[in-house]
């Protein structure tokens, strides 16, 4: 693996840096085929299509719940102990992000309490491309289920034998996830959006993908079903000063390119020496870690540690890194990351795996408006309205008014008629 370096100087913008990123293809008119085949014929035409496009025809689509529980049993030890690990702590920071009902109580007597409320059926996407991804079992699991989700499904492509990975099936069972379809691509989210003979519609479908899986869920969003985001490559922007280690840097910026050859991999700093320093060690280290692929790096010197972190916050990237006295001492300063990283040892991997934030995050900029996954993608706000005695009368005739202005004259009876 390597990193095709552009050195930059203090002049770079957000624009000329995303730029770097190639273009991904487009696939809608495919993925419009797709999702138009699975909602009228099903079942069958997921399986034609995963055969197409995965090179594996799964039989029944759900999994069998005895092999989830095989592959558990035949899971490496380590592995399943890392999994508890990464299990227990992204649990453990849901938990804590749910949030109680909230009551208001206003001028005329009228209460709104605001409660939240888990969705009944939501969905996992887990790539299983280059790799198979325990890991995303465990974040799209672990916090759907603290979120209250009554029933999760977890789908993944299948493999030679028509079955998912066993890591993905033994990770379903760790995180009690026991509806689990072997089907991947744009045709397994038609599938959990549109609904088929086996597999029941969603309410809301999470997770990563490739383009074509991104674009499934672009395309039936807010329609169909709801989605966390669409996302995009993976990308780290890592903001360094004096002090930073340029070993620990440049492996960090290895890891995200591990990822594959289109995402956004850039370090800003002041310190010339530094970045000199992050580029030898980046083409020292590159081709030993393998992977055959080549990813562009940005390698910015910026006029000062503010401006870099400024730079980094107008990326706003899906992983941004401070590593060095000066930026770590500006991390409130940055307002516009999918998950911030603050200090030599928060290396973003630990966010990929074990330190309990969640790594489904937003891409390509998105972080400017949008967040990770959390329980809140997995439960909705209600408001409940009541009217104790004489609220109605001080607030219809104001209401009343309003109503006739917009041409509603029923509105503006319905309230009178209670005042």
């Amino acid at each position: 693996m390597r990193l095709r370096v552009t050195r930059f100087g203090p002049d770079a913008t957000a624009a000329r840096i995303r730029a770097l990123a190639p273009p991904a293809d487009e696939p809608e008119a495919t993925v419009r085929e797709i999702l138009a085949a699975v909602r009228e014929r099903g079942d069958e035409a997921v399986r034609e299509l995963s055969e197409r496009f995965d090179g594996a025809r799964p039989g029944e689509l759900r999994v069998p719940e005895a092999a989830l529980a095989q592959s558990l049993g035949e899971l490496d030890p380590q592995v399943r102990e890392a999994l508890e690990t990464a299990i227990a702590n992204v649990r453990a920071a849901a938990v804590a992000q749910l949030r109680d009902p909230v009551r208001v109580e206003l001028p005329a007597g009228q209460r709104i309490e605001y409660v939240e409320l888990p969705l009944r059926r939501a969905a996992a996407y887990v790539p299983g491309g280059r790799a198979p991804y325990p890991s995303t079992v465990v974040m799209c699991a672990a916090t759907a289920r603290a979120a209250g989700v009554e029933e999760l499904a977890v789908c993944a492509p299948p493999g030679p034998g028509g079955a998912p990975d066993p890591v993905i099936l033994a990770a379903c069972a760790l995180c009690e996830v026991s509806e689990v379809y072997a089907m991947g691509g744009a045709q397994a989210v038609a599938a959990l959006a549109y609904g088929t003979e086996s597999v029941p519609a969603v309410d809301v479908i999470v997770g990563p993908g490739n383009r074509y899986v991104q674009e499934a869920k672009r395309q039936l969003a807010g329609a169909v079903v709801g989605i966390d985001g669409v996302a995009g490559p993976s990308e780290l922007v890592a903001a360094a000063s004096a002090g930073a280690d340029p070993e620990l840097l440049a492996l960090d910026l290895l890891a995200q390119a591990e990822h594959g050859p289109d995402g956004l991999l850039a370090l800003v700093s002041p310190e010339a020496a530094l970045l000199d320093a992050v580029e030898e060690r980046v083409a020292q280290a590159g081709p030993a870690l393998g992977g055959a692929h080549e990813a562009p790096l940005a390698l910015v010197r910026a006029p000062d540690a503010r401006a870099a972190v400024r730079l980094a916050d107008e990326l706003a990237a899906e992983h941004v890194e401070l590593q060095g006295a000066e930026v770590e001492a500006l991390a409130g300063e940055i307002r516009n990351a999918g998950c911030l990283f603050v200090g030599r040892d928060a290396g973003v991997a630990f966010g990929d795996y074990v330190a309990g934030s969640n790594h489904v995050l937003p891409t390509g900029g998105a972080a400017r408006f949008a967040s990770g996954l959390s329980p809140a993608t997995f439960r909705r706000r209600m408001a409940r309205v009541s009217l104790p005695a004489g609220a109605a009368a001080q607030l219809a005739p104001q209401g009343a008014v309003l109503a006739r202005a917009e041409g509603f004259p029923a509105h503006a009876d319905s309230m009178e008629r209670r005042a």
